[in-house]
Parts: C-alpha cells; structure tokens; sequence
C-alpha cells in the first residue's frame, strides 16, 4: 500500500511525495514539517493511504 504526503500552503497543496510504508511517510512528515514551515511556508501537512483516508494530520499552531 502507498501513502502519500500532502503539504499545504495557505493556498493549498504545494508537493506531494509517495512512500511505501505509512511510518515513513508520518516519520517524514513529521521531521520535515518545521523546516518546510520556514523555507516554503508550508502551513499544514496529510498522510493519506490507497483509498484517500487520511491517516495523520499537523498544521501549525
């Protein structure tokens, strides 16, 4: 099963990446999160799997 990575801007989806495994994918979205925050004003970020359930969620406080 894919899962997919969907950062958010305040305009809407700014990248998606694909990972194989759904701790990747949150271990990734999680490290990354901040960093993109600063360097692309990424405001929010979604891991969905196959079906399109989403299966994490973050946005900034």
């Amino acid at each position: 099963m894919a899962f997919t990575v969907i950062w958010y801007g305040r305009q809407g989806i700014v990248d998606k990446e694909t990972f194989d495994a759904e701790k990747t994918a949150k271990d990734h979205a999680i490290s990354m999160f901040q960093t993109r925050n600063g360097d692309d004003g990424i405001v929010a970020v979604e891991v969905r799997n196959d079906n399109g359930a989403v299966v994490f969620s973050h946005a900034e406080s």
